[in-house]
């Protein structure tokens, strides 16, 4: 029988699962991963201070496992070979000659967005996005914006330049941005 705090590590396993699976783009790796940080989580139990969320803690860990796994790959030279650009051409056509929004490309209004990370429709949107970004833009908005990897250590585990891993970065929000709005702002969930 599992204790409370076995129940709350079980419990988080498919969100642990799921974050794995979009950062390492591969299941077994993700099931690896996820189960060393579950493992860590409950033999580290008495370092959990309570300085932040149970759910925070965990899934720091786990963080710090798929940071290991992309240290340890020395094949990384994938990441940077996905040769299919023709999103970006789709994103260039959103601005005008002057680098300003067409007008039916404007961003559009959210509404609330404590309510709109609040949801898990939401949510299911943006796994489904993040599922269909190119390899290197997911992983680098993986790295950055959900993992909060610094710049400097992206393009040290990428092997790319500062200038590079940004316009990337940029190409990743703007192509995400575009997908919520379809699949989430579209569906009247403001």
């Amino acid at each position: 029988m599992l204790n409370d705090y076995e129940k709350r590590i079980e419990t988080l396993r498919p969100r642990l699962l799921s974050f794995a699976r979009l950062q390492l783009r591969n299941s077994d790796e993700a099931e690896d991963v996820v189960q060393e940080a579950l493992i860590v989580a409950l033999t580290k139990q008495e370092d959990f201070d309570g300085r932040s969320q149970f759910e925070t803690w965990v899934f720091g860990i786990l963080k710090f496992k798929i940071l290991d796994v992309f240290r340890s790959e020395k094949r990384r030279a994938y990441w940077i070979s996905d040769s299919d650009d023709s999103w970006q051409d789709e994103l260039d056509k959103q601005f005008r000659e002057n680098e300003r929004w067409q007008d039916d490309h404007r961003p559009q209004d959210w509404g609330d967005p404590e309510a709109v990370l609040a949801s898990s429709h939401f949510w299911r949107v943006f796994d489904a996005c993040m599922i269909h970004l190119p390899d290197v833009p997911a992983r680098i908005f993986s790295l950055r914006e959900l993992m909060e990897v610094d710049i400097e250590e992206i393009c040290s585990l990428l092997n790319i330049t500062e200038n590079n891993c940004s316009v990337i970065l940029y190409r990743a929000r703007m192509k995400l941005r575009q997908c919520l709005e379809k699949g989430w702002v579209a569906e009247g969930n403001k």
